[in-house]
């Protein structure tokens, strides 16, 4: 019998919620689900996404608890059992049920012309005039430059759409919420490690990370962001506090001065910034809806709380989901405002207006977290289809969490499974790392090139410090992020350009510099791996991106197999 996907997922509904579970029924319908996943991949193969992972990207991954406590999810087990669908569950189904039509109006791709419009409004306001964004029907939309450009030039400067700092790096770097630059002093930065690190509270290694994901980029050189493994001194409690305080200050602080943190217009203790223009634009994009102080503008702070905890217990993915989604709230209520204000003869239609405001977030490649993300190595592939509907599950607690949070009765299609799991696959598909170097960092080394005799003295005041940090000195900024300009870069493993981090760029902006000369109207392509990588462990990473790379390095090591 042949099923549709949305037969076999109601079927499997109907099998876990029956008093006995037929475990061999449940493994046919998964098997059958992972074909349909199968199917896809290859339907779009062609690629027409125009996303933008360079070699430097962060994947989506599900975040677990440790596998020895007793509250942990085990991936691999004997035998798997979907969960059974609460009525928080319920209730997300309903809305994807009940606004099925919305639903697909907004995960429609926009028609060309209104497309290239959009970008060509970008473009100008980012002032990158050199480059085009312009649909192949190939390959889908990709970045163009329609002048020249030299070795090492800058291609683009891209804004952010949405961003965020990891939780876990919070405790390293202090930033600004919106534009990610650091802020405070020397001093501060210093100090807020130190008194993390004497109370045994670091976010620079997991447990489960790989020691390339605790590396980046920088100016070329690998500098490790990870922390160190080796012993390290720890200072008085008083000499921390006073360097927190301001109470104390270093030599030389003075040539790398930061912006004094302002505190949330909302009352948070959670968001702080480096300027008033940044904490008024968050506030207007997002953080109003998404703000646990006391002048939030969320429906239930309680839910709020309850929906963050989850996002840092499992995937903190799930707060820049939530960003978008309020971006498009206030969006929304914006252009209804303005439409209200122009006294209009004829009301706008609600749809319209929630089109318009999605817009932003509509021009990025689209798939279902739970079909794109790739199966981790630990996870048997017999397991797959368990393992992709333990992160739909996830994924629908989540949302249910942020429903109860900031629901909008006119935006209420946003709230469906369909919508959420779209957005997190487009970032599973498109983000870039957001890295900023550490101006901690850049101190330190200033002070390693006095002279002799200045550096001798100077170290005897900050050489404590610097043990006491041991390799952590180095803790950049990390996060992931959405650039609509640069997650259109098609990708190549003999790319012409590449996102790097020069001395001057000291936000979270992406910036993508030419790695060789690029004539007029030759596409602009990034690489989302490692191109030295071996041509079939190249294609098998790809296949992640539902593609197959064709590009003239593959087509030559193809040919020689």
């Amino acid at each position: 019998m042949v099923l549709t996907e949305a037969e076999i997922e109601a079927e499997l509904d109907r099998l876990m919620e029956a008093p006995e579970v037929d475990e061999e029924q449940v493994k046919d319908l998964e098997k059958r689900m992972i074909e349909f996943t199968k199917t896809n991949r290859e339907i779009e193969d062609g690629y027409g996404s125009g996303s933008g992972h360079p070699s430097q990207l962060q994947r989506v991954y599900l975040v677990l608890p440790d596998p020895n406590s007793q509250n942990s999810t085990k991936l691999k087990t004997q035998t798997r059992r979907r969960t059974r669908k609460s009525p928080a569950m319920d209730s997300v189904y309903k809305t994807d049920e009940n606004f099925a039509a919305d639903v697909a109006a907004l995960l429609a791709p926009l028609p060309t012309p209104q497309l290239q419009e959009y970008f060509n409004k970008l473009i100008t306001s980012r002032r990158c005039n050199g480059i085009e964004v312009k649909n192949n029907g190939t390959i889908g939309k990709g970045v163009y430059a329609n002048s020249e450009f030299d070795e090492d030039e800058l291609i683009l400067k891209d804004e952010i759409l949405v961003g965020i700092q990891h939780s876990s790096n919070k405790v390293d770097c202090l930033v600004c919420s919106f534009c990610f630059r650091f802020i405070g002093s020397i001093e501060k930065q210093i100090g807020r490690k130190l008194y993390f690190k004497n109370l045994g509270v670091s976010g620079c290694c997991d447990d489960d990370s790989s020691e390339e994901d605790e590396c980046v980029k920088y100016n070329g050189n690998e500098e490790q962001c990870g922390g160190s493994s080796s012993s390290h001194n720890t200072l008085p409690e008083g000499v921390v506090s006073s360097l927190m305080n301001g109470e104390m200050a270093l030599p030389h602080t003075d040539k790398f001065p930061l912006p004094s943190p302002l505190s949330c217009p909302g009352g948070c203790q959670e968001a702080f910034y480096c300027s008033e223009s940044c904490a008024e634009a968050d506030w207007e994009s997002s953080h109003s809806l998404l703000c646990t102080g006391e002048r939030s503008e969320s429906i239930s702070r309680e839910a709020l709380g309850e929906f963050i905890k989850h996002a840092n217990d499992t995937n903190d993915i799930f707060l820049l989901a939530a960003k978008a989604i309020a971006f498009t709230i206030l969006r929304y209520r914006k252009l209804k405002a303005e439409h209200v204000d122009k006294k209009a003869k004829q009301s706008e239609p609600k749809q319209s207006l929630l089109l318009e405001a999605w817009k932003p977030v509509s021009i990025g490649y689209k798939r279902r977290w739970w079909d794109c993300i790739a199966l981790p190595d630990d996870v048997d592939p017999t397991d797959e289809g368990a393992f992709r509907m333990q992160i739909k599950n996830l994924a629908c607690t989540s949302l249910e969490l942020l429903k109860i949070a900031i629901f909008d009765k006119e935006c209420e299609a946003l709230f469906s499974l369909e919508i959420y799991g779209n957005i997190i696959g487009m970032f599973e598909l498109n983000n870039l790392d957001l890295v900023v170097a550490s101006p901690v960092e850049d101190y330190f080394l200033y002070i390693d090139d006095l002279p002799d005799a200045e550096k001798e003295e100077t170290e005897e005041i900050t050489r404590p410090f610097l043990d006491a940090l041991g390799d952590e000195y180095s803790d950049c900024c990390q996060g992931t992020a959405f650039f609509p300009l640069q997650s259109c870069m098609n990708h190549s493993c003999c790319p012409n350009a590449k996102a790097f981090k020069r001395e001057e760029d000291r936000d979270g902006q992406a910036v993508i510099i030419a790695l060789r000369r690029i004539s007029k109207n030759e596409e602009v392509t990034i690489s989302y791996i490692d191109e030295e990588l071996p041509y079939k462990e190249r294609q098998a990473l790809l296949a992640d991106y539902g593609f197959s790379c064709k590009c003239s390095k593959c087509l030559e090591d193809s040919s020689s197999i």
